[in-house]
């Protein structure tokens, strides 16, 4: 049955709690568009590992009512990201946010604390009934004038919610992405076998560095996600260890998402201890650690159907390699609520939405599967097979300087052009009730 409500009074209605979908209710609440988050789990909680957030996302987050101190309360301001060669050798390195130029900070967070504090907000906000967990969106029919969302409950319950638009940000298995583009491709793996972890430890190089280190397919990633405690010293460091493996048989382990025993990796990193940093050491410490293959989607021709929508990892799941998937579903909300002001609470919006950011972040999964920044790994690696004793005999200052700033632009994070650039939603702009 059709709602009775005007369509300006109807919901946005919002398939997944996680970063994205919670960032797009705040933005919503923000420009006065009512909303409702659909959650698939019954309980939310702080869930995951660490991920940085780039400035152009702290930048959208501070517009949201955000600032330094709610952010120092869950992660660390990162002041550097640089690559280590497998002999223990500076490839490349840069400061970062702030440090850099930047108008805003990037960060270094536990995922989990970064949902929670979105969360917080947006009960604060919009109220307790906003979120409704145990509900899972499992698809969608439209109408000329609105959209019903069919969900089901944990208990088997099948209901139907109706609303102005249905805005779909339920992550890689995302229902909605399935209805809309049914012969998409399966999920593509190229090998690569992710180990993440959290172990005490002292900060390493600036003291707020994210540090790659190895070669294009043996390597390991790691930065601080607290501050020291001043009683130890020991900070809270987020860890990925990665291998590329043969894959022609695709992904043969079952789960996704897995624990395993630390004797079970730690042979691949044997002899990784530079002094500054004991890679075996630092596996050894974590309290647990869980195996991902590093997998994406390939990209799809459009994140619309008309008012249906795509956001964050259901419209382009992508490699971690440019640190930038929960920065680009919070980007995602604000542009999206960035064109719902400029042209009504209807499928104009979305089709501004879509001819805005479907090409080119489509175009960054892409380049985050051909390793992202880390490419300059690959560089070295085919020009002189991971051993160097000057890096810029390898590869020259101003090659490194340029594959970088490329990277940065592809990914919004051009310093110049971020800082220059106006509000993503002016201050007080409102969706017109028309």
């Amino acid at each position: 049955m059709r709602s009775p409500l005007p369509l300006h009074t109807r919901p946005v209605l919002i398939a997944g709690g996680g970063i994205g979908g919670l960032a797009l209710a705040l933005t919503l609440h923000q420009i006065g568009v009512p909303c409702r988050v659909f959650e698939a789990v019954s309980r939310i909680g702080p869930l995951g590992v660490g991920i940085n957030v780039q400035p152009n996302a702290v930048r959208e987050l501070f517009d949201l009512g955000f600032d330094e101190a709610a952010l120092d309360a869950i992660g660390v301001p990162t002041r550097e990201w640089a690559l280590v060669g497998r002999n223990g050798s500076e490839i490349y390195a840069e400061p970062r946010g702030r440090q850099a130029g930047y108008r805003w900070p990037q960060y270094s967070v536990h995922r989990g604390q970064l949902q929670m504090m979105l969360l917080r907000a947006v009960q604060q906000r919009l109220g307790e009934a906003a979120v409704l967990t145990g509900h899972r969106v499992t698809g969608y029919r439209q109408a000329a004038d609105g959209v019903t969302a069919l969900v089901e409950t944990r208990a088997g319950e099948r209901l139907e919610f109706d609303g102005a638009l249905l805005v779909a940000a339920d992550g890689l298995h995302s229902a909605v992405r399935a209805q809309m583009h049914p012969q998409q491709p399966p999920i593509h793996w190229g090998g690569a076998l992710l180990w993440r972890g959290v172990t005490p430890g002292v900060p390493v190089r600036s003291g707020a560095s994210f540090v790659g280190l190895g070669t294009a397919r043996h390597r390991v990633v790691t930065y601080p996600i607290s501050r020291p405690d001043p009683a130890t010293g020991l900070a809270t460091i987020n860890w990925i260890a990665e291998i590329t493996v043969d894959h022609r048989e695709g992904w043969t382990r079952g789960d996704w998402n897995r624990r395993v025993a630390v004797e079970d990796i730690v042979g691949h990193f044997e002899g990784w201890d530079y002094g500054w940093i004991d890679v075996p050491a630092m596996l050894r410490g974590a309290a647990e650690i869980f195996e991902y293959p590093m997998i994406d989607r390939d990209p799809v021709p459009t994140w619309v159907d008309g008012r249906v929508a795509l956001l964050g990892d259901a419209a382009h799941v992508m490699y971690p390699t440019g640190s930038n998937g929960a920065t680009q579903a919070i980007v995602d909300a604000r542009v999206l609520g960035a064109c719902l002001v400029g042209r009504g609470l209807g499928p104009q919006a979305l089709q501004a939405y879509d001819a805005r950011l479907c090409a080119p972040v489509s175009a960054l999964v892409l380049r985050n599967r051909g390793a992202g920044p880390f490419g300059l790994l690959n560089l070295v690696d085919e020009r002189c097979g991971g051993v160097f004793d000057d890096i810029d005999t390898v590869i020259p200052p101003a090659e490194r300087e340029a594959f970088m700033a490329a990277y940065k632009k592809a990914a919004g994070l051009a310093i110049e052009a971020l800082n220059a650039a106006p509000a993503t939603i002016a201050a007080g702009a409102r969706v017109s009730a028309a």
